[in-house]
């Protein structure tokens, strides 16, 4: 049955072609700096910093992607396909680092690995060594903030390979035992050119977090394209001038998009399609355990135990009062403006693939598809994409205000969350996206048609129908965008009005003078926020029936 009149298809397409040119408003602007002078700011920045800019970046991204497969690629096959006391606990444990900011991560890490920190201070007093006595590695570093990223971004690719391990098809895997080829030679052989899309595609999220990250590199004195962005627009006031070096990182984005969609091509998984098998796994000797022990324990002590333990000491033995006493004030602007954010984000999403769903067009698809190139975009770059728009409309309407009514409503977008919401939600947007369109996917067309053939039109069967089958979607998207949004720094620091301070800021600022005991109470409240979705995505990625329902 058809689902659409043909005059409703142009309505629809016109109207979503204006939500998403809003949304990617921000990245327009960023391309159209490339053709705006800068008055001298891209020759300062292309003699003195771009290349320092472009070789850090480059060997950040590298390094990371490549630490990251490595960890999440051999956790996974070793929690799946291996048995030793404790698997259960450590494979739910390895997500456990996502809960936690990559810049958090960089202030607790380096503070404990600094010369200062407890662990070099231990060392010197237990063998009684001075400075210039022994050798240890500098945290604030390009190596260590590629250590630190790893160690908060493997996940990713761990919650990808876990999964591909999971809905693969052990047959294969099993003729290729009984032909002779041992375990080693059937995973180079055989799993992994099966699952090599899934760790294509956790390795793009790590790449995507990487280049997007401020906070952690800032703290590592590494120079970057997210870093140097910030600063051009701080220190040189150059609007122009940040936008040409974000469309530089724009491009480079788009490319490793493009590439990756040319490897991946035409390549799936090789899934069980749906059979409840149950993955043969090896018992493990006593060496065998202990590397195990080695592969999967390291991770999630680094990337979440220490940090916590961190933070917790910082706050119960040297915790500021103060920071106690803001913490409410903190936390009620962070919520506000993430709760916001994600009630806007969500209505969005659902109103887009609603009306997908009841105009199905080309058009419309290509639209709608369109709405989510903000998250790959770093936050850095949305926000400095738009403050410009935000000006103009801001200038344009108090003029107009001030001709007609003779009031001057003075900053009204950028003195508000407004301007905030925006840059959030033009960046998490992708994120409800994907629940809603994988809600969208479970609910099958027939239903529809018998909802149009007993008489009730798209009203009812959208609020009849489509909403009480998409209730858990929305909620776990408005979930999910709400801790995005807690936890964003880059955005946050660019577009928040005056006196207008979040939890993720007021850590970004004391950890910058160096008072990271004051700030270890907002931290500990950001990754209690984190582990609510952590906590969801567990129940979906380890659930018993994961086989049946590969979606």
């Amino acid at each position: 049955m058809r689902r659409y009149k043909t005059s409703e298809v142009w309505g629809w397409i016109l109207l979503n072609t204006v939500v998403v040119a809003m949304l990617l408003l921000p990245l327009g602007d960023v391309l159209l700096s490339v053709f705006k002078d800068s008055e001298g700011v891209w020759g300062h920045l292309a003699e003195t910093v771009l290349p320092r800019y472009v070789r850090n970046t480059a060997l950040l991204a590298i390094g990371v992607v490549t630490a990251t497969v490595l960890i999440g690629l051999s956790s996974a096959w070793v929690v799946t396909h291996c048995e030793f006391p404790g698997r259960s606990l450590v494979q739910w444990a390895l997500i456990l680092p996502l809960a936690i900011p990559s810049y958090l991560l960089a202030y607790a890490t380096t503070d404990f690995f600094q010369y200062s920190g407890p662990l070099q201070t231990i060392l010197r007093d237990m063998f009684q060594w001075e400075r210039g006595d022994y050798w240890f590695p500098t945290v604030r570093s390009l190596a260590g903030a590629i250590c630190i990223l790893s160690a908060g971004l493997y996940p990713y690719v761990y919650l990808a390979c876990r999964t591909a391990f999971l809905r693969l098809d052990s047959s294969m895997i099993q003729s290729s035992r009984l032909l002779g080829a041992g375990a080693v030679k059937t995973f180079f052989k055989v799993t992994f050119p099966l699952i090599r899309p899934a760790v294509i595609a956790g390795a793009m999220l790590v790449l995507m977090e990487t280049l997007a990250e401020f906070g952690a590199v800032d703290y590592c004195a590494v120079d970057t394209f997210a870093t140097g962005i910030y600063r051009t627009w701080l220190s040189h006031g150059s609007l122009v001038g940040a936008g040409q070096l974000s469309a530089c990182l724009v491009g480079f984005i788009v490319l490793m998009i493009l590439g990756q969609r040319l490897i991946t091509r035409k390549k799936r998984i090789a899934t069980n399609n749906g059979a409840s098998t149950e993955v043969q796994r090896i018992e493990m000797g006593v060496f065998g355990k202990l590397a195990a022990y080695i592969i999967v324990w390291p991770p999630v002590l680094i990337g979440f135990l220490l940090p916590v333990w961190i933070f917790i000491d910082m706050t119960l033995e040297n915790g500021d009062q103060r920071a106690f006493e803001l913490l409410g004030e903190l936390g009620r602007n962070s919520i506000q403006v993430s709760l916001v954010v994600a009630i806007v984000a969500t209505m969005l999403s659902f109103a887009l693939f609603s009306s997908l769903r009841r105009c199905p067009h080309l058009f419309n698809r290509i639209i709608v598809s369109g709405s989510g190139l903000g998250y790959a975009i770093p936050g850095t770059v949305i926000a400095i994409g738009c403050l410009s728009p935000l000006f103009l409309v801001e200038e344009k309407i108090a003029d107009w205000c001030l001709t007609l009514f003779g009031e001057d409503i003075g900053f009204w977008l950028t003195g508000s969350i407004i301007g905030l919401a925006l840059g959030y939600v033009c960046r998490f947007i992708a994120v409800s996206n994907g629940m809603i369109r994988s809600g969208y996917q479970r609910i099958s067309l027939t239903l529809d048609d018998a909802s149009f053939a007993l008489g009730r039109g798209p009203v009812k069967t959208l609020t009849g129908v489509h909403l009480p089958l998409l209730s858990s979607s929305i909620f776990i998207a408005s979930l999910m965008v709400f801790v995005d949004a807690m936890k964003e720094l880059p955005i946050t620091l660019v577009l928040r009005p005056f006196n207008f301070d979040t939890l993720s800021v007021r850590v970004y600022q004391l950890a910058s003078d160096e008072r990271l005991d004051e700030a270890a109470a907002s931290a500990l409240a950001i990754i209690v926020v984190g582990l609510i979705p952590i906590i969801v995505l567990s129940k979906y990625v380890f659930s018993k029936n994961i086989n049946a329902n590969p979606g």
